[in-house]
């Protein structure tokens, strides 16, 4: 069955319920968890977010406020902890700037805030396309790995890298902030199931389907 992206997500969304995503209880949760996740998997990434939940209890001017060592200690579960940590900092920072109000870090920032998370320290298009999504409100498509892996299952070719699938994949107005972020979670959730073992995919309720997109 040919499918557009809108009816991708809703049977997806029929087939597995709400996904609940971005697991976590504040924004400040979202970004160190946005930031631990990269290059690891879900494990490490969540032994270092307890790590900022004991020393912080993600209150982002307590988070702003650590030194680089301590973030370093509390970030090294998750790999690469130097170039994290420093991502950590960065990020804190530069919210400080607008007093860690993510509205009018909105506000002020307008259509360049994408391009201005991708100046920052250890933000690469995954994590800014995350952040934009569940931290600052932005409907946008998250073309991870689990993505590119699942869109070429469903006949879409020539998905090399991130921007391959990213500059292919625009949001229509159907997806709105909650759609936006169920459907990722989605994506990831199915992701886990069936696109971590060769063959897996022909076992889901996807196989067969082609994707079109618009």
């Amino acid at each position: 069955m040919e499918l557009t992206l809108e009816q991708l997500y809703q049977k997806m969304r029929q087939e597995m319920g709400p996904s609940g995503w971005w697991p976590a209880d504040s924004k400040a949760e979202i970004i160190i968890g946005a930031i631990m996740i990269q290059n690891t998997n879900w494990q490490n990434a969540a032994r270092a977010v307890a790590n900022f939940r004991q020393a912080s209890e993600f209150l982002p001017a307590r988070i702003h406020q650590l030194p680089l060592e301590q973030i370093q200690d509390l970030t090294r579960p998750a790999g690469f902890y130097r170039n994290k940590s420093r991502a950590v900092q960065a990020v804190f920072a530069w919210l400080s700037q607008y007093g860690f109000d993510y509205q009018r870090v909105v506000a002020e920032n307008g259509d360049q805030l994408r391009d201005q998370l991708l100046a920052l320290h250890g933000i690469g298009e995954e994590t800014a396309d995350v952040l934009l999504t569940f931290v600052f409100g932005i409907p946008t498509f998250v073309s991870d790995k689990y993505a590119r892996t699942l869109f070429t299952h469903l006949g879409i070719t020539g998905l090399t890298d991130y921007r391959s699938l990213a500059k292919r994949c625009r949001l229509s107005a159907y997806f709105d902030l909650a759609r936006a972020q169920d459907f990722h979670g989605l994506i990831d959730e199915f992701g886990k199931q069936y696109l971590r073992s060769p063959g897996r995919f022909q076992d889901s309720f996807l196989a067969g389907d082609r994707l079109v997109l618009g």
